[in-house]
């Protein structure tokens, strides 16, 4: 059984996305970021940059458990487990991990900065929006423009670098994204997102998130509380 530390966000979805793929037994223990959940010492002893998600899998690598965080590296280690969504030759490997680290090192982090400053930004700043706005059309574009290639981002066959961008794409609107603009990509996100174990992977927790308007929730994930020393 493995416990998956999590919060219905998009780095969350990644992780029971592969879990519901894989069919893999797991419990999903809420970590609810609004309230603080993050920076209790129980979720910080797995997770020390206090960020979701986290697993601990009972039957880790030696036999013994193990803990993880990081999205990127759980699902490394979950395809890694199983078998499956990396590819069978070293050259499909190295192709997978080309895109998924494209996900965790630009269009995770910036699509994020787009979101932030367009939504929930107390104050609105012309430059970072633009800013990330910008960048995010440039993201999608490099998305469509290898999506004219391959059906799938590291070839055609899905893989963890398709479970981990997806997530960050089901808010393209809120990016400031027409998707009318990408037609490659709308094609790849429309089929991930008719998969059967994406529709529940997205749905996990779903029912515990409540729309970012409570002051308080707010100061907690991008105020002070996050800056002071843990």
């Amino acid at each position: 059984m493995i416990d998956v530390y999590s919060w219905p966000t998009p780095n969350g979805h990644k992780v029971h996305i592969i879990l519901e793929e894989c069919g893999l037994a797991y419990r999903a223990i809420p970590v609810d970021i609004g309230a603080g959940d993050q920076f209790k010492e129980s979720f910080l002893a797995i997770s020390p940059n206090n960020k979701i998600p986290a697993i601990v899998d009972a039957d880790g690598p030696d036999g013994k458990p193990i803990s993880l965080f990081e999205s990127g590296a759980i699902l490394l280690y979950l395809a890694g487990k199983t078998g499956k969504l990396l590819g069978k030759t070293d050259r499909e490997k190295y192709n997978t991990l080309q895109w998924l680290m494209f996900q965790m090192g630009g269009l995770g982090p910036m699509l994020g900065q787009a979101h932030h400053f367009r939504i929930y930004a107390p104050a609105k700043i012309d430059y970072a929006v633009d800013r990330y706005t910008n960048e995010a059309k440039r993201l999608y574009g490099v998305l469509d423009k290898q999506l004219a290639e391959t059906e799938y981002l590291a070839g055609d066959t899905y893989t963890i670098a398709d479970i981990a961008s997806f997530p960050w794409t089901r808010s393209a609107a809120n990016q400031g994204i027409d998707w009318a603009d990408y037609p490659n990509a709308k094609r790849w996100f429309d089929a991930i997102n008719a998969r059967p174990a994406v529709q529940r992977g997205v749905e996990v927790l779903a029912n515990l998130r409540k729309p970012l308007v409570d002051d308080k929730a707010k100061e907690v994930l991008f105020g002070k509380t996050q800056y002071s020393k843990k």
